[in-house]
């Protein structure tokens, strides 16, 4: 039976899962594979395929998936890469809808028939592949792991609205493992490596219309189908944001990018092009995608350019306000009721004009006597909230008293705080509520004017 060649959302919300070349074997791909998706929260069917045993890991194994009596709707696939294709023929004609082949071995090595023999298969059986040569999926709403690398040595993140998707799998570990640690959220997390046929613009489209998707993060080396890759992100983008960090710039860089995933990088000059014209925003490192991902979560628009930043340390305020200029957006002139106001509750010595200096001995009363009232002023589109957690006079509980308007805030809000350990821990607490923090104010600066950027765009677009 012919099976959905659009068929996507088995690789995230299965029902049940075979690993094929599940194993006991110490540091072998197969165990880890087997008991990473055992130790997650996944409550469907796990089903270990292995020729060399009868049991894996104390439960029932089958040498083919065309032993198992139940339906499968995924299968991973980590074995020698010259067996994959025979394998692959099995799981379509045992009606598995999707399957991620880890296994290296194809075109980025030079076995190019090897993968096209797979596409065959693909194209022939309707069957949908992710891979070859990938690390896996992760889910972390429906607890899919099909991640080949133990959580002792990378860990997943929490529960979020960040998808990434990857060609190289050494990124996407990095990634998950360096968001786990800063307690950033995330949601699909897909390596796919050579794309022999799950691509770019089938996961664009898809995570277009993912609920549990906020903003789509792309690592990318190269597109083989540009003219299809920028319809869906065109289409795409009205809907979520997307960030790409595009690789291989460099003739160097392309040349990598070719030796290891068998991506044709193409002219650099014409990506930058393509996405400018599409709305798509281009980041050139990991910690900038993920500073501007982090605060499209909030999912609030500034009608405006116009920023109030409220700080308990002036030269702070003063750095945050070089920022400003640096990316195009404009100190809010505050209206005079507004000043009146803060100059009626705040202490005399407090300067009310914008940046809003609370001084060096605020504490929260002073921050909610300031965010209430430029709430109130419709000069203000979007808040620069600097907390420096070092004084003494800020209580341990400020940011429980302030959360509480951060969250309910009709403007976007990013929080700006440089710090050690004591600093790291609460802006922790914040990013657990999926609160935008930031150490530099350039970080927090550039991110929110990319925020701005993106709802014009999205405004002229819909004109």
């Amino acid at each position: 039976m012919m099976i959905s060649s659009h068929n996507i959302d088995s690789f995230f919300n299965p029902s049940s899962i075979a690993i094929i070349g599940a194993s006991d074997k110490e540091g072998s791909l197969g165990k880890v594979l087997f008991n990473n998706l055992l130790e997650s929260k996944f409550d469907g069917e796990v089903y270990p395929i292995t020729i060399s045993s009868e049991t894996v890991m104390g439960r029932k194994a089958y040498r083919s998936v065309l032993d198992i009596e139940g339906n499968i709707d995924l299968a991973v696939i980590a074995i020698p890469a010259k067996v994959v294709n025979s394998v692959l023929r099995e799981c379509a004609k045992k009606g598995i809808k999707s399957c991620i082949v880890i296994s290296g071995g194809f075109s980025e090595t030079g076995e190019v028939e090897r993968e096209n023999e797979l596409k065959r298969i693909v194209e022939e059986t309707g069957i949908r592949v992710v891979g070859p040569n990938c690390v896996g999926i992760l889910d972390t709403h429906s607890s899919v792991d099909t991640i080949f690398l133990p959580s002792d040595r990378m860990g997943r993140p929490r529960m979020g609205k960040i998808s990434l998707i990857s060609q190289s799998g050494a990124f996407v570990a990095a990634i998950l493992d360096w968001a786990a640690g800063e307690g950033i959220g995330m949601s699909k997390i897909v390596s796919f490596g050579n794309k022999a046929d799950v691509n770019y613009s089938d996961l664009i489209d898809y995570l277009s219309k993912d609920e549990d998707t906020s903003v789509i993060t792309i690592y990318m080396e190269g597109v083989g189908d540009g003219r299809k890759f920028m319809t869906a992100a065109k289409k795409a983008i009205t809907n979520k944001p997307i960030i790409i960090l595009k690789s291989g710039r460099s003739k160097a860089g392309a040349a990598a990018a070719a030796s290891h995933t068998g991506s044709l990088a193409g002219s650099d000059i014409v990506y930058s092009a393509a996405f400018k014209q599409s709305g798509i925003i281009r980041v050139y490192t990991p910690q900038e995608m993920f500073d501007i991902a982090k605060a499209f979560v909030c999912r609030k628009k500034a009608k405006g350019r116009r920023v109030a930043i409220i700080t308990d340390g002036g030269g702070t305020g003063v750095i945050a306000t070089d920022s400003l200029a640096d990316y195009e957006l404009e100190l809010a002139a505050l209206e005079e009721d507004t000043k009146n106001r803060m100059r009626d509750s705040l202490p005399p010595y407090c300067s009310v004009k914008n940046p809003i200096d609370l001084t060096g001995d605020a504490d929260a009363k002073r921050y909610e006597i300031a965010l209430t009232e430029v709430f109130k002023d419709d000069n203000v589109d979007a808040i620069l909230l600097i907390l420096l957690f070092q004084l003494p006079t800020l209580e341990d509980d400020v940011i429980k008293r302030l959360l509480p308007m951060i969250k309910n805030s009709p403007k976007p809000i990013i929080v700006i705080s440089p710090g050690g350990g004591y600093t790291r821990m609460k802006l922790k607490e914040l990013e657990e509520e999926c609160i935008p923090c930031y150490q530099s104010s350039q970080n927090a600066v550039h991110a929110l004017s990319a925020i701005i950027d993106y709802y014009e765009y999205i405004k002229k677009k819909k004109l």
